[in-house]
């Protein structure tokens, strides 16, 4: 086999490494990344609202909602957190495709990426509770919520939940990615010679 022929089959074998070393570690640290995505969202939401009522807790694997204008013993759905970020192991995965993942510069990149991929939970988590608003509690998000606000942060969830956890990793990873002759430890693209 030649060495152009062992490249493809190389990196797939990083890229399937990278996943499983990144679902791994997302195994290990999911119930502390949802307390930080359950408090990054419950931020948000409150930034927002008027008076801010929202309260987010992460317990075992949900991020249960409540809101202080609710009675107290009244019932706390729970949304799926594993749901919204398993993703990051997509974006391990893709880093990992690099002759050289381990390199520092890297490294960095992956870090960079994954801030952003943070980023993406948060607005996922808020559209998520939004939408378990604007449809979720029967009469009360139909005084609250219109057709269109209904419609504008259910389908914002629903087109996260179909395609938006598989895309946000190769979105943000895209402009991370190295050329495959692109010497090691630099970031970027190539530059072309001058003639």
């Amino acid at each position: 086999m030649t060495t152009a022929a062992r490249a493809p089959l190389a990196a797939l074998c990083r890229a399937l490494a990278g996943f499983l070393l990144a679902i791994g570690f997302w195994y290990l640290m999911r119930a502390p990344y949802d307390r930080l995505l359950a408090n990054a969202g419950e931020l948000l939401l409150r930034a927002v609202e008027s008076p801010p009522v929202t309260r987010l807790t992460a317990r075992g694997g949900e991020i249960l909602v409540a809101r202080a204008d609710f009675p107290p013993a009244a019932p706390q759905p729970g949304l799926p957190a594993a749901d919204l970020h398993f993703n990051v192991a997509i974006l391990a995965a893709l880093f990992a495709l690099d002759r050289h993942p381990l390199d520092a510069s890297r490294v960095a990149a992956l870090l960079a990426a994954g801030i952003l991929l943070f980023l993406v939970h948060v607005v996922a988590l808020a559209f998520d509770v939004r939408s378990l608003y604007a449809t979720g509690l029967g009469p009360w998000s139909a005084a609250r919520y219109s057709p269109l606000a209904r419609n504008f942060w259910a389908g914002g969830f629903h087109f996260y939940e179909v395609a938006g956890r598989f895309a946000a990793p190769f979105a943000i990873w895209w402009p991370f990615r190295r050329e495959p002759d692109e010497p090691s430890g630099g970031g970027g693209r190539p530059r072309k010679r001058a003639a």
